[in-house]
């Protein structure tokens, strides 16, 4: 898609350093300034994602996220984003999220990022050995010490932390 021209850019632009900043709502206000054609924009939709996404608005996140896989269904981070909300929506949970990646990673087998994602939502469904895979997987497809790293800090991987402390040793 087009890149946003000004005055929209600089309006993009603002918004991401007020989010930058931690203010979501200044952030936001920026965006209500971008013409209502380019509401929708992928740029744009990224933005509101982290805005929703900070201020715990997981409905309104999963709905501007499943919007955004509309808009770009061949970009992963769409997908990933989908995922992250949906497990935190009202009616979600980490077997819809953990659905969602599942079907993602048959476009994209690619894509590190959904393999760590798949170990996390294993694991916190307790399937550790599914994780260990996943995220054998991630550091394969991806750098390695920065996955193990990453992971070492992830709440969602406590479970598996003896293991990679283990293999760092």
């Amino acid at each position: 898609m087009k890149p946003l021209e000004p005055p929209d850019s600089h309006y993009l632009s603002a918004a991401v350093g007020w989010l930058e900043l931690g203010n979501i709502v200044e952030a936001g206000a920026e965006l209500e300034k971008i013409a209502p054609q380019f509401q929708s924009h992928p740029q744009v939709l990224d933005i509101r994602f982290e805005i929703c996404a900070k201020a715990g608005h997981w409905n309104a996140a999963a709905e501007i996220a499943g919007r955004r896989t509309q808009l770009e269904p061949n970009q992963p981070g769409g997908w990933v984003s989908l995922a992250y909300a949906v497990r935190r929506k009202t009616g979600g949970g980490i077997p819809q999220a953990r659905e969602i990646l599942v079907q993602a990673r048959q476009a994209f087998p690619r894509e590190p990022t959904i393999a760590y994602n798949l170990a996390c939502y294993e694991c916190q469904l307790g399937d550790l050995n599914a994780a260990r895979s996943w995220l054998e997987t991630a550091c394969v497809l991806g750098d390695a010490k920065k996955v193990r790293l990453m992971a070492l800090e992830d709440p969602d991987l406590k479970p598996l932390w003896p293991d990679l402390r283990e293999a760092r040793a």
